[in-house]
Parts: C-alpha cells; sequence; structure tokens
C-alpha cells in the first residue's frame, strides 16, 4: 500500500492549514487536473481522482485528525515520497483512502443494516391504568379479597381479584403487574394501579391511626360518673367515666387503634354523648319533676 500525502496533492505546504484553506485548495487543483481540461492525459485522470480522494479525507475533520495521527507517526518519519497507488479494476479510491473511510461497499452494507436498525420497531411498554375501590375500616383492619370488575379499552368486563392486605393506609394504592393496557411492538403491557379508600361507617371514623367512636351515656351516667365498656374494631375495653362528663368530652383508649406501620396501634377516641330519653314513664317523669324542685343547676348560667 502505498502512503499518499494528501496536503501536497491538494497543493498545501502542512496540516496547519483551516477546512476553508482545504476547499479552496481543493477547487484549484481540480481546475487544473479536471479531465475536462486534459481530456488525453492519463495522469491528469489520476491526479484528479488522488485530488477528490485528498479531499474527501481533509475536509472530514474525523478522518482528518486520523490521517494526520498517522502521518505523523509513520510516513513523514520515514519520508516516504508520494507515489501513486495502484487501484483496483473498477475503483474510484485507493486503498489508502479505504483506511479512513472503510470499503465502499462495506459502508453500504453498515448503512443498510443501520438503516433497518432504526426502522425496527421499538418496544414500547402499555400505559398503566388506576382506578379505585372502596373498603369498610373492618376489612382495610384485617385484610380481605376483593374481586373489581373493569371495563376494557375493548370495551369488554374483565375481573381482578385484589388482595388488601391487612393495615393498608387510606389511598394507598396497590399494584397489578401486567394488568394495564397491552404493549406495543411486543412491548411488555403497563400495571394497574387500585387507590384504596376507607370509608367512615356508623361505628368508627379513622384519622390517622387513631379511631374515633361515639360513647351514648345517661344523664345520670354522666351527672354520677360510671364504669363504660368501649366497644373497639377488635375488642372491648372497660373505661372510667368521671361524674359531671359533658357531652363532646373524649376518653382516650391508648394502643386500640388503627393499625400503624411499625406494627402498632394508634388509639382509640371515644366521643362522649349524653342521651336524654324521649319517652318517660310516670315514675321517671316525677323523678325528674322532682330533681327540678331540688336542683339549682342552671347551665345557661354558668359564664
Amino acid at each position: 500500500m502505498i502512503f499518499k500525502d494528501y496536503y501536497k496533492i491538494l497543493g498545501l505546504e502542512n496540516s496547519r492549514v483551516s477546512s476553508s484553506e482545504i476547499k479552496t485548495a481543493y477547487r484549484e487543483q481540480a481546475k487544473i487536473y479536471h479531465p475536462d481540461v486534459n481530456a488525453t492525459s492519463n495522469f491528469s485522470e489520476e491526479r484528479f481522482k488522488d485530488i477528490n480522494e485528498a479531499y474527501r479525507v481533509l475536509s472530514n475533520n474525523s478522518s482528518k485528525r486520523k490521517y494526520d495521527r498517522m502521518w505523523n507517526n509513520h510516513v513523514a518519519k520515514q519520508k516516504i515520497k508520494y507515489e501513486e497507488s495502484k487501484r483496483s479494476s473498477g475503483s474510484v479510491f485507493s486503498d489508502f483512502f479505504n483506511l479512513f473511510f472503510g470499503d465502499l461497499r462495506e459502508n453500504k452494507i453498515d448503512e443498510e443494516k443501520e438503516s433497518k436498525r432504526k426502522t425496527k420497531k421499538v418496544p414500547i411498554k402499555g400505559e398503566n391504568v388506576e382506578t379505585s375501590i372502596d373498603v369498610s375500616i373492618e376489612d382495610a383492619f384485617y385484610g380481605v379479597n376483593k374481586k373489581i370488575s373493569l371495563r376494557t379499552v375493548e370495551g369488554k368486563m374483565k375481573t381482578f381479584n385484589v388482595k388488601i392486605p391487612a393495615g393498608i393506609r387510606n389511598n394507598e394504592k396497590i399494584r397489578l403487574l401486567g394488568q394495564g393496557k397491552t404493549g406495543i411492538n411486543g412491548g411488555s403491557n403497563g400495571d394497574l394501579f387500585i387507590n384504596i379508600n376507607i370509608e367512615n361507617d356508623s361505628r368508627f371514623q379513622i384519622k390517622g391511626y387513631n379511631l374515633y367512636t361515639d360513647l351514648f351515656l345517661t344523664p345520670w351516667e354522666a351527672a354520677l360518673g360510671t364504669r363504660a365498656n368501649v366497644v373497639g374494631i377488635d375488642d372491648e375495653s372497660n373505661v372510667l367515666i368521671p361524674q359531671g362528663v359533658q357531652s363532646g368530652e373524649t376518653v382516650t383508649i391508648p394502643g386500640k387503634g388503627y393499625k400503624d406501620s411499625k406494627g402498632g396501634r394508634g388509639d382509640l377516641i371515644a366521643n362522649i354523648k349524653v342521651m336524654v330519653p324521649k319517652k318517660l314513664t310516670d315514675e321517671e317523669k316525677e323523678m325528674f319533676i322532682k330533681l327540678k324542685e331540688i336542683s339549682s343547676f342552671n347551665p345557661r348560667n354558668i359564664y
């Protein structure tokens, strides 16, 4: 293989030239050795091919750097003179040129492979789907298996078995892998996210890890004080009610609330409600009348 001095071919003294200088030198040399100007000269024809070859290498920043490194490390040190290289039959560029751009036929094959790779359909994961379901406080506390039915994008109903773990938090999401929309071009399916909405009921309300319930007392229990059973979500607690307790006051039972994230429990908070009987027996009525006569208590005069 013959190493070529591409700078000399373009009439440049050294490699310290700009891209615009390379382009100008190429145009000048091309005018001199163009086959139309030198129709009978075989040397001009080969020279014109070398000029085009030199310009192709030096006008490309990547191939120019590669050429400069090779020339400085191997060619210039040995002071090898420029010679014409033999070109294979039908070849436009020399073997030396192929060091920088590769075999043109191989390049074409590589380009075709790259084009096919780019046009190949890329797998895309399907979209996730979100929905929500309502569960009772007790179901959320103990855990439950529920069946939910959703309409697919095709309009068909599909049933899912959902395991709700014990102690799940309000608005926490359950993820069902691969139950979302179908993937594209062989991509994996999306996921189904189910938002858990814990519903309050007539017995309990949930706030954070605490459970709230009502404790109903008679007027005499509130006035005299008593012990009363407060029904929690999983057992009963007997608590002391002090005398004179008022409606709206609370009694807290520690560790009897909802499950927390650390394996413990919140509190059960009982809201006191003093209830007056709507119907009285004659004896009860007489006792209330007697109490009215002997009692000096007037709630409207407490301020």
